[in-house]
Formats: structure tokens, sequence, C-alpha cells
């Protein structure tokens, strides 16, 4: 009964309970993902989400996508990135606090229904580039438009994502 092996033996085994019941609880305040695997593949998912999302908002003028859709597969993949690593890893991984994503956003969906009223036309009729600009062959209003919608939807999405994140 008091055999010293024994006893060295149960401090042993309580000692590494406790040291693999502290490896999985949850840091005071930060998510833990709860696998390598999917850590490890949220971190590659994120830049082909958001080249996915930049394609859908690029067709969408055209083709059923646009601002809306490609902001909710950003929002989505910046979320996934944050379930699985922090709040603070989704904060750098942003660059810019999400709160100035929809100010942005506001200001150029605001700013493409004001230029045609320049041009002496009705609020948020499209108008349409002759020139190309950087990869766009016909920039135009309504791009500019869906692009503030694309931030404020990523802006809003993650303000409240992390801020529940963070409580």
């Amino acid at each position: 009964m008091n055999d010293p092996s024994a006893r060295k033996e149960e401090d042993i085994m309580k000692a590494s309970d406790g040291a693999a019941a502290a490896a999985h609880a949850p840091v005071a305040g930060k998510a833990r993902a709860t696998s390598l695997v999917l850590s490890t593949a949220a971190t590659y998912l994120l830049p082909l989400l958001l080249f996915l999302s930049v394609y859908a908002l690029a067709r969408g003028h055209n083709l059923p996508g646009g601002g809306f859709i490609g902001g909710i597969i950003a929002a989505s993949a910046f979320s996934l990135f944050a379930i699985t690593h922090d709040a603070e890893a989704a904060h750098r991984a942003l660059r810019l606090h999400p709160r100035l994503y929809i100010v942005i956003g506001l200001f150029l969906a605001g700013g493409a229904g004001l230029a045609p009223m320049v041009a002496g036309k009705p609020f948020l009729t499209a108008l349409w580039a002759d020139a190309p600009f950087l990869f766009i062959q016909e920039p135009n209003t309504p791009l500019i438009f869906d692009t503030g919608v694309y931030l404020v939807v990523i802006g809003g999405v993650m303000t409240i994502f992390i801020s529940l994140m963070e409580d």
C-alpha cells in the first residue's frame, strides 16, 4: 500500500492527465483550433477563397454574382481562419480594422451613385468608360458599386464575428 514506486507512478499519471487537460483547455479570450488539419487547411484555403470571392465580384455585373456574394465568400474565408486561429490572427489577416472596410465600402458605393449626377444623369445610372483601366477592360460604375458592397459585407460580418469571438 505504501509502496513508493506505486505512489510515484500514480503522481506521474495525475500530472500527465493535468497536462493533457491544460493542453486542450481554451486560452482565456482566444479560440483554439480543434484540429491541426483544419488549422492548416484554413491557412491554405484563405487565399483560394479570397480569389474565388474576387472572381464572384468581377463577374457579377454581367452574370450572377456580385459584391454581396463575393463579400460573403470572403467573410466566410476570414471567419474560418478566425475560428481555427484566433481573433488577433483574423485582425492581422484583414490588415485593416473591419469598420474601416465598412467606411471605404460606403464611400465607394455612394461615389458610384453620385458620379452619374456629375455627368448630369440620374443617381445610380450606370456609366461605362471607353479606356481600359489596369486589368478591367471596361471600367464602370456598377463594378465600383459592387466593390463597395463587397467591402461593406466583409467589414460588417467580420466586425460582428470578431466581437463575438472576443467576448
